[in-house]
């Protein structure tokens, strides 16, 4: 009992100061790798949604190229509090699920704008674009820009259109899918310069 108390005083520095539990923690990086592999990233409310309608939604996003996924609010503001992202807070207000869109950010959130008029109960809070964050309704207007595939077949063709005509076609663009384009082509040097890269990522699971 002497030995118990004389240990239960030696760490008095310790008491007050918690460590992160392991669970805890391993959703913590879960959510930073999610925002540092997204192109972007959905804030939702889906609290009155039943197991069955979560199924379907995750589903459709899975078909869209998109992760959904059920988050604490207090992890995620952990996992953010190293991004300076000014109005992320307002978007951490009640239930909070968060679908990442990795690819296809367009088709991502017609998804969800779909879903929600078909089912109120989901909620689209906003989101995260880059080093932006969105209200609700700016979110919804990226599922009216046009689909990557699109962008790719405009891309195509005007590489082999006359040079006014490709000059034309990327000043008619708008700056959110320029910017989408440049993000692109970034990608593609990448991939270029690290072959493996691709091979490498393949192995990654969901964590």
């Amino acid at each position: 009992m002497t030995a118990a108390r004389q240990a239960g005083t030696e760490q008095p520095s310790h008491q007050g100061v918690k460590a992160p539990r392991p669970e805890k923690a391993a959703v913590v990086e879960e959510v930073k790798q999610g925002f540092a592999g997204a192109q972007a990233a959905v804030l939702t409310e889906y609290r009155g949604l039943g197991v069955s309608e979560m199924a379907e939604l995750r589903r459709s996003l899975g078909e869209a190229g998109g992760k959904y996924k059920v988050f604490k609010n207090t992890l995620v503001r952990r996992a953010l509090r190293d991004m300076d992202l000014d109005g992320i807070d307002s978007l951490l207000a009640g239930p909070t699920a968060i679908a990442f869109a990795s690819d296809d950010v367009t088709a991502v959130v017609r998804v969800l704008r779909d879903f929600s008029r078909q089912n109120h109960a989901l909620v689209i809070k906003g989101g995260v674009l880059g080093d932006s964050v969105l209200a609700g309704p700016e979110t919804l207007k990226l599922a009216d820009l046009p689909s990557r595939d699109v962008v790719l077949s405009q891309l195509a063709g005007a590489f082999t259109a006359p040079i006014q005509q490709v000059a034309g076609l990327f000043a008619a663009l708008p700056r959110s899918i320029a910017y989408g384009v440049t993000a692109l082509v970034s990608s593609l040097e990448q991939d270029a310069s690290n072959p493996t890269a691709g091979s490498e990522q393949s192995g990654e699971g969901e964590g």
